[in-house]
């Protein structure tokens, strides 16, 4: 890879990587404050999802400017190792795309708030140079591409989606993720409502035991920029990732039958068909959205704290962080291509705070 290649992705991806998040400073200001000894502000760490890091760091740095007192920060870990930090206590507030499970509760020692904060697509992204036109995956055709079952892009099944297409008679490079992950959660849990043999295979789970031949990267950042760098490659990720970094996304075949590319639109009507955007229950992901118009993998980000907090200048951070990000923070998702939450998630979050 050439240093001019490295160099650009890089830059694509630089604030997605490292975006500063700081309070106290005017906005205008493109300064990175730097604690010293003497900072008697209120630390509030926050630490998880790759998936929803840009919104999780923007809702920060904003939240962070209208509280001086306070020092939010946001480490995107990954979903897996924020459950963790949460359950050990290292995280005031742990971020997932997949609820918890049974036997990360069970390691709980208190009842926990388990609360939906933003949402957003995950897209099936590749690297064809040579093909402007953008490719359709059939339902019955991607779940076979992650299982290795179809490992050419002139395979047979995906010319007869894509009448026309010149495909290229080369090897397909799955990329995923390396880490413990709830974009890969959300993913194969979609894959396991459309495909027995992915449900009774590789199943649906943060880590997979993924086909030999493919190649994995941590974050969504990570998977984002080798899918950049990797020809002839497809990989899931994060859509907002997959946007930024101009890369090809593909339409997908969704539940009735109708192929769709992922944007805002049919993101919001994927969240709309889904049976959680009326339910009191926020720990259920959504699997195969209804809607002609839907795009077909959609997921939530939930946000973990504790009841109470035994510092109570950081229990009243937490709940008015949490507050503010699904009432006045949801203006920030779209311009980061996620999805703003339907009224009714909104408010069964707000009564999980008690407000």
């Amino acid at each position: 890879m050439s240093m001019k290649l490295s160099l650009k992705i890089l830059i694509r991806l630089g604030f997605i990587l490292a975006l500063p998040v700081f309070s106290g400073c005017d906005s205008n200001e493109n300064v990175i404050e730097t604690p010293t000894a003497t900072d008697q502000r209120t630390e509030l760490s926050v630490a998880g999802s790759t998936f929803a890091s840009p919104f999780f760091n923007r809702v920060l740095e904003a939240w962070g400017q209208k509280n001086p007192n306070l020092k939010p920060v946001y480490r995107s870990i990954g979903s897996g190792a924020g459950i963790e930090e949460f359950i050990a206590g290292t995280t005031d507030i742990g971020t997932t795309d997949a609820p918890l499970n049974a036997a990360e509760s069970a390691r709980l020692k208190e009842d926990i708030s388990e609360i939906i904060v933003t949402s957003g697509m995950i897209s099936i992204a590749y690297h064809l140079d040579d093909i402007d036109d953008t490719i359709k995956l059939p339902r019955e055709v991607y779940p076979d591409i992650f299982l290795g079952k179809i490992t050419r892009w002139d395979d047979p099944r995906i010319a007869a989606a894509n009448p026309g297409l010149k495909l290229p008679p080369k090897f397909i490079q799955v990329v995923a993720r390396a880490d413990s992950s709830g974009t890969t959660y959300a993913f194969t849990h979609h894959l396991s409502s459309i495909s027995q043999s992915w449900k009774v295979g590789l199943g649906a789970a943060k880590t997979i035991d993924w086909p030999g031949s493919t190649m994995t990267a941590p974050g969504n950042e990570g998977v984002a920029q080798r899918l950049a760098i990797t020809k002839y490659s497809i990989g899931y990720v994060e859509y907002g990732f997959a946007h930024r970094m101009g890369l090809k996304t593909a339409k997908l075949e969704n539940q009735a039958g109708k192929y769709v590319l992922p944007s805002l639109d049919a993101g919001e009507e994927g969240l709309s068909g889904s049976a959680l955007s009326s339910s009191s229950d926020l720990s259920e992901s959504i699997s195969d959205p209804e809607g002609d118009s839907s795009y077909p993998i959609v997921a939530y980000t939930w946000a973990l704290l504790h009841q109470r907090y035994n510092d109570p200048d950081k229990d009243l951070a937490v709940r008015n962080l949490i507050k503010w990000s699904l009432t006045e923070g949801q203006t920030l998702a779209k311009p980061l291509m996620y999805l703003p939450l339907s009224q009714q998630i909104v408010q069964a979050g707000l009564n999980k705070l008690g407000g």
